[in-house]
This record gives C-alpha cells, structure tokens and sequence, in this order.
C-alpha cells in the first residue's frame, strides 16, 4: 500500500462512517500511525440519504472528502480500498491493492442491509445505505414515471407508479413522507397527463406500531402525519417475496409495484478472518467488552454498527445509529493513547441523547430522554440537529439553503435522471404506443 515505516505504532481503521471518523479526528497528531481503510473516498451523512433519494438535495450535499477531514494530520494516511480478509495471526490487513501490517486494528465497517436470507427480495427490492444507492432509487422513481406516461394499459401504469416501503423505522418512515410530499406538490406538475392521485405510497411494518425504536407517544403521532399525508401503513404485515413485481405477505394481502424499498432490518458489515467466537451470527455484529475490545483479541477493537456491546441495559448490544458509533469513536481514540501509555482504558457508556424523525414540511417527532414533543417545534430541532452534524461548513450553507428553498418553493430542484438505473421492466411497448 505505499505505507512508509515510522517510529510510531500503526493504527489501522477500516472504515470512514461517524465511527471511523470520529476516531480518526480524536487520534490527530498524537505519537501513533494511523492508515484509514474505506472503499469509497468520501464520508457519507446518511441520516440524509433519503433525501438525495427523492430530489431534495445533491448527492454531494451530504458527502465530505475522506482525505480533506486528514489533510493536515501528521503521520496519516488514507488508502482507497476494500477489505477482503484479516490475517490475525501475522497482522495484517488483506485487501484489494494489498497487504497492511497493524500493530492495532479497528474494524468500524458499518452496516448493510439484512434481507433475512430471502434471495429473490434481496435481487428485486431497492436498499438505501450509500449514495450510490439513493441515486439509483431517484432515478428508478422518476423512470418509473417516464415509462407510466407512455404505456396505454392501466394496470400496467398503476404498477409502476405504486411504491411500497418495507420497514417502518426512522428511514422507512422518513422516505415515505418526502414520497407523500413529491405527490402533493410536485409530480402532479411535473406529470399533467398522469392521474397522479393513482400514486400509492404504502408503509408495512411487521410490527404491531411504525418507529418502535421511540416512544408510543412518537409512533402514534408519526403514524398520524403520515395517514394525513395519504400513506396507507400496514401492520402486522411480513414481506415474504417479491419477484419484480408482486409482492406476496404472510397474510392475503399482496400489492403489485415496480418499486419496493427495503428498509426493514439491517445486519454488520462482517470481514471474513475473525474467530467464529468473536461474532453474532444471527445479526452479523462482532462481540467486543466495555472497552469495544474485540472478544478474544487484545489489538483488536470494533466499532458503531459492527461492534455488539452486551450490557444490562443493551443486552441486544447498542442501537445501530449514528451517536452510538460517534461516541465509542471518541472514547476509542482516547483509550487507544492511554493503552500505549500504559494506562488503563475507560469503559464505555453510552448517553442516549433521544431520536428523533422527519415525517415532512413542519412535521417531526422528538424524543428526549425525559421529554417528548412533535410538530412545528419538533421538525426544527430535527433540522437543526441534523444541519450541525454534516462534516464542513460548504455541506451545512447547501444544505440549509436548498432546505430554504424547498421550503419557500414547495419544490425538489433534484429530480434528474443523471445516472439511469437499469432495471428489467415488466412493460413493453408496440411501435403504435411508442
């Protein structure tokens, strides 16, 4: 990897998520080597992805460059790469444009999504974890409707403008509340010669209430944003396949669409190489300690979504979001200093700061650990929050004015087709439709 040698011990951080990040900021400058890993060259703010998803923003908005967060960190470098395997017993990283030696090893890979084995959902349905992904869901979106204005066969053209989101969390819920505000303000301009009120937005949950990961207060008054906002929410309803364009459930009901977005369960990013011991298979987290420790290794440490911390209170292991990843980053790097130092390291405890979740113009819900509120108030404490959480001043001043503009407009300047998603379409023409 071109690594020159140094007289410090190497850090290596494979990942450049609000785990790998916030770790990488926090070892600034201190007596170590850092090498950080990632397949992408940028950081992505995906609490924002959705938006991207559905024309709001650009993809460049909520992506920062890895090498601008470091550029000024001595004894630091970035590689372009992904990680194929981890040699523990000679220590080294295998990847795609080779070998790296570690003298420690952090593992803060992130997630992807679960589709629970079912192979056929997993080639069909759309997933939303990169930005690579979020344009690809843009551009199906707007084909879909381009294709529905020329086919003259009804069932063929409610199909493609009938969307079905799978997962009722903060994503699922966010993406179907800018999908119901595309419909009410912009695709009907956009579409004069489509019965835009033929677009369904359907929300099934699996469980018995939307966003279960916040109070019943949150989830009641979501729900309710939402139905006003003309989303049908199923519950209690298990996607069992979709095969490009029915979907089948655990029950009678089926829905026929071109698009599903599978936003219902999300599993680590495992790197092959570990012990069997060290991981949870059923959800593909690696085991670590207090001190996110990876179990059964002493230079090993795991991150944010990948790492599973079992505690009394998280017997499951953290939740996988964002604060969880920032600050066990954050305290990482500081035990990282005193371990070389020969200190002992601070366990780790998370302070639940709340969540909160984006329904649409005006509307949110916000739990704090003692309170909850929704509304007005709420979506502009979403806004604010999340505007003070993108990575550069450049990210925050684009952002907060298309969010002005937006807002004033009532519009989505995004909706470009500038990366055509291919997909296999179940509607062909004759010359005489053509």
């Amino acid at each position: 990897m071109n690594i020159p040698q140094s007289k410090n011990p190497r850090i290596v951080i494979i990942g450049g998520g609000f785990a790998g990040i916030a770790l990488a900021k926090k070892l600034r400058n201190q007596n170590v080597q850092v090498v950080l890993l990632d397949k992408h060259n940028y950081h992505t703010f995906q609490p924002l992805l959705y938006q991207v998803a559905t024309g709001g923003l650009e993809a460049g908005s909520i992506a920062y460059p890895i090498r601008k967060v470091i550029q000024e960190y001595d004894d630091f470098y970035f590689r372009l790469t992904a990680v194929k395997e981890i040699d523990t017993v000679n220590q080294k990283v295998i990847a795609e444009i080779g070998d790296l030696s570690y003298d420690y090893l952090v593992i803060a890979t992130g997630s992807k999504t679960n589709y629970f084995g079912n192979k056929e959902i997993e080639r069909n349905a759309m997933s939303m974890k990169t930005i690579p992904q979020s344009l690809n869901i843009r551009s199906l979106i707007l084909e879909n409707f381009e294709q529905a204005v020329l086919t003259k066969d009804v069932a063929d053209r409610n199909t493609l403008i009938n969307f079905v989101l799978v997962g009722g969390g903060p994503t699922g819920v966010e993406l179907a509340g800018a999908l119901a505000e595309m419909k009410k303000a912009i695709l009907q301009k956009d579409y004069p010669d489509l019965d835009i009120d033929k677009m369904e937005i359907n929300l099934v949950q699996s469980g018995d209430r939307i966003l279960n990961t916040m109070s019943e207060k949150s989830s009641a008054e979501a729900e309710k944003f939402l139905k006003n906002l003309g989303v049908t929410i199923w519950k209690n309803v298990r996607v069992t396949n979709y095969d490009g364009r029915t979907i089948t459930t655990n029950s009678d009901l089926t829905f026929e669409t071109a698009t599903v977005i599978w936003t219902a369960g999300v599993q680590g990013a495992i790197i092959a190489g570990l012990d069997g011991k060290s991981l949870v298979e059923r959800v593909e987290r690696i085991r670590v300690n207090e001190c996110n420790q990876v179990v059964g290794y002493n230079n090993i440490f795991a991150l944010g979504d990948i790492a599973s911390m079992e505690t009394v209170t998280y017997p499951q292991g953290h939740p996988m979001m964002a604060q969880p990843a920032i600050q066990q980053g954050d305290l990482l790097g500081e035990n990282l200093v005193r371990l070389l130092n020969n200190k002992p390291m601070i366990p780790f405890e998370y302070n639940d700061k709340g969540a909160m979740a984006t329904i649409g113009r005006n509307l949110a819900v916000v739990d704090l650990p003692n309170y909850h509120f929704s509304g007005i108030f709420a979506w502009f404490v979403w806004m604010f929050v999340h505007l003070f959480s993108l990575i550069g001043f450049k990210n925050r001043a684009v952002v907060f004015l298309n969010w002005v503009y937006n807002y004033v407009r009532f519009d989505r300047e995004g909706r470009l087709i500038i990366r055509p998603y291919k997909k296999k379409s179940f509607v062909t023409f004759t010359s005489d439709e053509v």
